[in-house]
């Protein structure tokens, strides 16, 4: 903890830093014949989408769309994934809807970003259509039409992407009551949510083996951050109190710089609203010094 800590509603906001990192980011727009449909496929689209160090990509549902929000008129949910490069979106793209939104009853995939640089989200799936897929150009946009024992699967073909995105934005929240604790992440997730072009892709939008870099195994490139383990507490230097009984974190990923720190500023407000009644004594972040992430993010200069 630093010397200039803040204190909110009985809740300590640390002097410190979350550090984040530049990505590569884009957005499609899955649309189906319900709003339950289009939910499913893009709760499938974006599973086993937690963190590029084992997934390849990070991915989650920034918002659901009405269907005059769409482009066919239908419901529709915005998924976002973000990865290293656009060569590595593009690859996470193709087998994602390639995978899990062409499978899906009634479906279609459209681009989900305006953006000036873009890249290809037809390439490979139009080819499942084993040369009975047909092109179409409405206006700039062009789309394919892939004949699927339901119908047609329809999908744009290219998407916008940004290299300004931002991932691994992050916060650590400190408490005596486990349950309270989980009760008071989940609302500062809600409140996350509620701001737009941001994703926490964890479970929930909540991880609890949150990390640091290294290890002392050859090749494991990230391990358990034993700072904020309390069954490590007189194992190591420890960051926690003698009554820190757990430590839940919530990752934030951006189209940009400043949806991040909207995202959050939103949660830190959830947190010293709903968090003190439940058991939440302390504010936190993750970082390393300074020395990996092109991003810092300040707590005391997002306090509410």
């Amino acid at each position: 903890m630093g010397g200039q800590n803040i204190e909110i509603n009985g809740v300590t906001i640390d002097d410190t830093f979350a550090e984040a990192f530049g990505m590569t980011g884009t957005g499609v727009v899955i649309t189906a014949d319900s709003a339950k449909w289009a939910m499913q496929a893009a709760v499938t689209m974006t599973g086993f989408g937690t963190s590029v160090i084992g997934c390849g990509a990070e991915c989650g549902i920034d918002r659901v769309l009405s269907p005059d929000e769409t482009p066919d008129g239908r419901p529709g949910v915005r998924c976002l994934v973000f990865s290293f490069s656009p060569d590595m979106v593009a690859g996470q793209l193709k087998n994602r809807v390639g995978q899990c939104v062409l499978t899906s009853p009634g479906s279609a995939c459209y681009n989900g970003l305006e953006a000036p640089q873009t890249i290809k989200l037809s390439t490979g799936i139009r080819y499942f259509g084993d040369g009975w897929q047909t092109a179409k150009k409405l206006g700039p946009r062009r789309f394919w039409r892939v004949p699927v024992m339901d119908g047609e699967f329809i999908v744009e073909d290219s998407v916008g992407i940004t290299t300004e995105a931002v991932g691994g934005g992050n916060l650590l929240m400190l408490g005596t009551d486990r349950v309270g604790l989980l009760e008071t992440c989940e609302a500062a997730v809600a409140a996350m949510a509620e701001v737009p072009d941001v994703i926490t892709p964890f479970p929930g939008g909540i991880v609890r083996s949150g990390s640091k870099v290294g290890s002392k195994y050859k090749g494991v490139v990230a391990s358990t951050n034993d700072a904020f383990c309390p069954t490590l507490r007189g194992a190591v230097q420890s960051e926690l109190s003698a009554d820190t009984l757990a430590v839940l974190e919530i990752v934030i990923d951006g189209l940009t710089a400043a949806a991040v720190a909207d995202a959050m500023k939103a949660g830190i407000r959830a947190v010293t609203e709903t968090g003190p009644a439940k058991g939440v004594t302390r504010i936190s972040a993750g970082n390393y010094g300074g020395n990996l992430g092109q991003h810092h993010y300040h707590l005391k200069d997002l306090l509410p």
